[in-house]
């Protein structure tokens, strides 16, 4: 898919989770769905993403695979430059810090992320970059 067309499709898919607070847009390929809301890394603008998410009991998991191209999407380039992120799951929404996996804990995540969704076995065959396993947790509380 050309990057034009996805854009397309992504600013449709936000405008119906938003308009039906994730009555739609919620559910694509069979997995739920978020939208993540990054700071741009030059410009410093809001930018949101609809992305396929996996959770643990602490944490929400997202991948910056973007469909196996070679560099990284736009969003990723945003949270490591600005790990504040805002996420929204159907009505509710929070904020939230984003970190890369590091190797032990990506090679913990990729079988169940590839079990999730088998495209990502195919955008990992068509890119020479490690694909990133990104981690969203709430922010930790201020200390005393």
């Amino acid at each position: 898919m050309r990057d034009v067309t996805a854009r397309r499709l992504s600013r449709l898919h936000i405008a119906l989770y938003r308009a039906t607070r994730g009555v739609l847009g919620r559910r694509l390929v069979r997995n739920d769905m978020l939208l993540l809301t990054t700071t741009g890394s030059r410009s410093g603008r809001r930018h949101t993403v609809p992305l396929l998410y996996l959770h643990d009991d602490q944490q929400l998991v997202v991948i910056a695979s973007w469909g196996g191209r070679p560099h990284h999407p736009q969003w990723y380039t945003n949270l490591v430059a600005h790990p504040d992120v805002t996420v929204q799951v159907r009505s509710r929404r929070w904020r939230a810090r984003a970190r890369t996996a590091t190797p032990d804990e990506r090679a913990v995540w990729w079988p169940r992320v590839l079990a999730t969704y088998k495209g990502y076995r195919l955008y990992e065959s068509n890119t020479d970059r490690v694909i990133p396993v990104v981690l969203l947790r709430p922010p930790a509380p201020p200390s005393s």
